[in-house]
């Protein structure tokens, strides 16, 4: 490896570059950095960790899992087939050759400087497997067969990793029709723990082309007539009863928008029959997920779970991805969302509850000081969700930050989820979520905003304790 360049890690990477808050940051970074991780969301695999296999290889470890990859590649004109991806369609043959397909990322690895994805990876491949050379086309096999053998070791496997990595619990993403047969097994026979969190999106979102099917089979699996109003709610109430009895403390909600909805029993039974039927409009469709999102409130008033709101995603904009290579894919793109009269329905009724924890998420930047924080930093119900998706990132940390604090300050907001697929990158994206936060406190003791002795009392809050309460822990 001749050609290669040394891979190396600055200590002080996304501190201030001013010397007085560089100082400050590293010693706030140096009180939380090895602190428990709490992953309260994300879209790991729980079958990783109820069977324990070892992973298999560079490609299908980092390369498949991960949108964020798979997207910029395909900017690049690198169709998912060339990375081993399998589709339906028998004209697009996937490459079997996963060396291959590395050998293809390595060679492009150069496109996501600047990006997160580069921060992560090569955090994971420097702290995770010992890897001291840059990724390039050059030591591509030199990290394919390296990364190979260790995941082939039992220090490997996805329990010791658990372990390794610090996490304290780790939550994952279900659908409301799941079995949830990987969680039983784990309450069985590990000490990790990981648990569940209910998505009930495939059984409220009428545009799905699987709906009717789904709240056939939802009545199916709880012994309710699903096809009346009244069937259909205790068969939400009974699967929610089922995931917290698998461990889940929150249920996670991503609509098209923040929309909200409190009708009346007449014209909410009428827009059920319409949209179980099939026969809705797209504004019906809409009204529906807006009233459930007000349902879903009033359940978790009654079970105590907290409700996520993720809304603002158009999925998959890219249709002919999505026919031949489904969900997921890196095609999903941020949209303007609007929060102040979305949620002012549900708000109505339950924003002044003190047993009830809603946490709002936003892609949309530009309502972080307008709609948000003041939002959260007026309702007692409500909680800011970290920067997420598209802004899981320094600067978009950094950004969320200097607009929220002021009006909602740090206590209506919930520390970090990762929110990824990617199971090796959580104590990348962690470390980063620390580094920024001791960042911005830095920042505000150099200016005269916050004492010193309040920085290092809020790091660790920001950290660790805020998700840990927030999501019930």
């Amino acid at each position: 490896m001749t050609d290669a360049v040394a891979l190396t890690l600055d200590p002080d990477r996304l501190f201030p570059a001013e010397s007085r808050a560089r100082d400050i940051a590293r010693r706030l970074y140096a009180e939380i950095a090895d602190l428990p991780i709490i992953s309260p969301h994300g879209h790991t695999d729980p079958s990783w960790f109820s069977s324990n296999a070892a992973f298999t290889d560079a490609t299908t470890t980092f390369l498949w899992p991960d949108h964020y990859v798979t997207r910029m590649l395909y900017s690049q004109g690198i169709a998912p087939a060339r990375l081993g991806i399998r589709s339906d369609n028998p004209e697009l043959p996937a490459e079997t050759d996963l060396r291959a397909a590395w050998r293809l990322f390595a060679d492009h690895y150069h496109l996501f400087r600047g990006t997160p994805s580069r921060i992560w990876y090569d955090h994971v491949f420097a702290t995770v497997f010992g890897i001291d050379v840059r990724l390039t086309g050059a030591t591509a096999d030199h990290y394919y067969d390296l990364i190979g053998d260790k995941l082939a070791s039992e220090a490997f496997r996805p329990r010791a990793l658990f372990d390794r990595f610090g996490l304290e619990v780790l939550a994952t993403t279900e659908g409301a029709l799941d079995g949830l047969e990987h969680h039983s097994a784990l309450q069985k026979d590990w000490h990790g723990r990981v648990i569940t969190t209910f998505r009930p999106d495939d059984v409220i979102d009428a545009d799905r082309e699987d709906f009717v099917a789904n709240v056939d089979r939802l009545g199916e699996i709880t012994g309710e007539d699903t096809q009346g109003w009244r069937g259909y709610l205790a068969a939400l109430e009974k699967r929610r009863a089922f995931f917290r009895a698998h461990g889940a403390t929150a249920s996670d909600h991503g609509h098209p928008t923040a929309a909200t909805a409190d009708l009346p029993r007449h014209e909410i039974e009428a827009l059920f029959a319409r949209i179980r039927s099939g026969r809705g409009s797209a504004a019906d469709a809409e009204l529906f997920r807006a009233q459930m999102l007000t349902e879903m409130a009033r359940m978790s008033v009654e079970d105590g779970m907290v409700m996520q709101i993720h809304p603002g995603a158009m999925r998959n904009h890219n249709p002919w991805l999505f026919a031949h290579y489904g969900r997921d894919r890196g095609a999903d793109l941020p949209v303007a969302t609007e929060y102040v009269r979305a949620l002012k329905p549900l708000l109505d009724r339950f924003g002044n509850a003190t047993d009830l924890s809603i946490i709002l998420f936003t892609l949309d930047e530009t309502v972080y000081a307008r709609e948000l924080a003041p939002l959260a930093g007026h309702y007692p119900a409500l909680k800011l969700g970290p920067s997420w998706w598209f802004h899981d990132s320094p600067e978009g940390m950094l950004r969320f930050r200097r607009n929220v604090t002021e009006t909602a300050g740090f206590y209506n907001t919930v520390g970090f989820n990762d929110d990824t697929r990617a199971f090796f990158s959580i104590p990348a994206r962690h470390d980063v979520a620390r580094r920024i936060d001791c960042h911005f406190l830095a920042e505000l003791v150099t200016t005269g905003r916050l004492a010193e002795d309040e920085a290092f009392d809020l790091a660790p809050r920001l950290a660790r304790d805020f998700a840990k309460a927030a999501y019930k822990l």
